[in-house]
């Protein structure tokens, strides 16, 4: 697995380069990173956000399935945890973001992007004992050698919960080597199955053609990029993040990552679909 995983990344920047070149949606722009104010964005990297004492309080929602109820925590900024049938799932756990002490230990933990508002050894730490599972991104394993490799297409069993891992990447947002600041390959999004219910938790990616085919999505966490002049493009801007409600078509939907984003702005995103349950918790 790790092998593929090696061979993957080999071969990312090509492919999506080519994808880029050929295939992207031209209401984007023609492969540059560009605002909705008509700036393109600087080549800054990882966007920034004033630092926040860890929460202590969090937001839940309970999810009827078949199997009984789903409770989802929205944790913080890209940090969520899943708890069902007596086990828990700690997606993206930052110690930044919240204080983990006061979160129960995790069955499961799953890692999408190397990023450390997405990665956090400490955090790790804090929720494992020693039957935790630890799926990591082929990128994410650099910082996490523990963590069991997961590649974009892959479909496991684990903990008792089925996990696929997903794309995740740029097509437009460059990093400051001029290259895609997530490449082709690099990251994982991830649909996690409770029951009759599928839950996707998006990651750190655009709106991307694989978005297609993962329906049905019963629950979705998708982000939005930070706006502003010098902000990188590593997610969705405002019409990404339309496009990709439109492609899914969740059933119930949270923006996350949302950093300076107006909330009151979101339904807006999404006014012409109206079955969508929008949810917006505190997750900037």
């Amino acid at each position: 697995m790790r092998l593929a995983a090696l061979l993957v990344l080999l071969l990312a920047p090509v492919a999506g380069e080519r994808y880029a070149a050929a295939q992207a949606p031209p209401q984007y722009g023609g492969g540059a990173a560009v605002q909705e104010d008509g700036n393109v964005a600087a080549n800054t990297g990882r966007n920034r956000r004033p630092k926040a004492p860890p929460k202590t309080k969090f937001e839940e929602d309970v999810i009827k399935t078949s199997g009984g109820d789903l409770k989802i925590t929205s944790v913080g900024h890209a940090s969520v945890m899943f708890t069902f049938g007596g086990k828990t799932i700690h997606v993206d756990p930052v110690s930044d973001t919240a204080d983990y002490s006061l979160l129960p230990k995790a069955d499961l933990i799953l890692v999408t992007h190397e990023d450390p508002d997405h990665l956090d050894p400490k955090a790790v730490k804090t929720l494992s004992t020693d039957k935790t599972v630890l799926i990591v991104s082929p990128n994410a394993s650099l910082y996490l050698p523990a963590g069991t490799i997961m590649i974009n297409g892959e479909t496991e069993t684990i903990a008792g919960f089925k996990i696929e891992a997903i794309p995740a990447y740029n097509i437009f947002g460059r990093g400051g080597n001029g290259k895609p600041y997530t490449p082709r390959g690099s990251a994982n999004g991830y649909v996690i199955t409770f029951a009759d219910k599928r839950v996707y938790v998006a990651g750190v990616t655009e709106s991307i053609p694989e978005m297609q085919k993962i329906r049905p999505i019963d629950v979705a966490f998708l982000p939005l990029n930070e706006t502003g002049r010098g902000l990188a493009l590593r997610t969705m801007n405002s019409s990404m993040f339309a496009d990709a409600v439109n492609e899914i078509q969740p059933k119930i939907l949270f923006p996350y990552n949302y950093g300076n984003n107006d909330p009151k702005a979101f339904a807006g995103l999404v006014k012409n679909q109206q079955a969508i349950d929008l949810r917006v918790r505190d997750m900037k």
